[in-house]
């Protein structure tokens, strides 16, 4: 059973810190994923940076005193459900970006604090109320923006982002219902070994099908088989590693210590970043649909918070 929501603690500003630092460390992620889309494929990323995440959280682990409490707490069935949701959440998030520019890609992702809120009221009990209502509507107008309706974001496959904010929604709701009292290591923890684990058996699923050339081709993040990795690349995947336990451990810990539907207008945030990474890694300026997009974000995320 979920738990009062008198009894979660409610400390707005440490979840909202942790948020916008996630996302901005997030957007950099990306960056290398988009940069080494045509290198790597998504599976042999997700499966060597799940080994390389393994030393990390014998450390933290060790710092924290409990290793085996740690482990035994990851592989409960909530954090796994977490994980499940997280991954597949990732898989059509990663899918997508070789294709599309990341703000659209974004956008669509960021489509997840409506559902927080909806969620938010109904699987959990959290208070929401007009203001917030009001706040995810402005943010959701600014997505539209970025959109740009009857553009390149509304093909059929600028659709699976909208997916992928359902299941990014359900991550946290997740996080906050039934995970309450969990360490954000734990919950870390669980959603590396199950990227591990999507790694390691998409990369069999690709090797046994052998897809055709030309379908390969169009697909290559998907579908090809693993590259021979230098130094590199080692190092690339090293730095991912200690990219997403930090991203994973700072949004863990922001929707366990404050309520979802006031930390969700500040996800996104990541827009901005990206747009940034856009137009700085990957020679894309944001137009002025986009920047007055990420005003409407903005002032949504400071109303959220906004005391009455």
């Amino acid at each position: 059973m979920a738990e009062s929501p008198d009894a979660r603690p409610n400390k707005v500003a440490l979840g909202v810190t942790l948020v916008v630092g996630a996302v901005f460390l997030m957007s950099i992620q990306d960056s290398l994923f988009k940069v080494y889309s045509d290198r790597l494929s998504l599976w042999q990323i997700f499966a060597l940076r799940g080994l390389l995440t393994l030393p990390l959280f014998f450390l933290i682990a060790l710092g924290q005193g409990g290793q085996r409490a740690i482990w035994s707490a990851a592989l409960g069935p909530w954090p796994l459900l977490r994980a499940l949701f997280m991954t597949t959440q990732l898989i059509v998030f990663y899918a997508t970006i070789p294709h599309l520019s990341l703000s659209t890609v974004a956008a669509g992702i960021y489509s997840g604090p409506i559902f927080v809120t909806l969620l938010s009221a109904v699987a959990i009990g959290e208070p929401v109320g007009i203001r917030r209502w009001i706040a995810v509507a402005l943010g959701f107008a600014g997505v539209l923006l970025i959109l740009q309706p009857g553009g390149e974001a509304f093909t059929p496959l600028a659709l699976l982002p909208v997916l992928g904010g359902l299941l990014y929604a359900l991550t946290h709701i997740t996080a906050r219902g039934k995970c309450q009292g969990l360490p954000a290591a734990a919950l870390s923890l669980s959603l590396n070994l199950t990227m591990l684990l999507a790694g390691v058996v998409f990369s069999a699923v690709v090797a046994l099908w052998k897809p055709s050339a030309a379908l390969a081709e169009t697909y290559a993040y998907l579908l090809l088989g693993w590259s021979a990795i230098g130094p590199a690349e080692w190092g690339l995947l090293a730095l991912l590693a200690l990219l997403v336990v930090a991203i994973q451990m700072s949004l863990a810990g922001a929707y366990q210590v404050a309520p979802p539907a006031s930390v969700a207008p500040f996800d996104y945030s990541y827009l901005i970043f990206v747009a940034v990474m856009d137009y700085l890694v990957f020679a894309t300026p944001p137009s002025a649909a986009t920047v007055l997009g990420m005003l409407l974000i903005v002032g949504a995320g400071l109303l959220a918070v906004r005391r009455r």
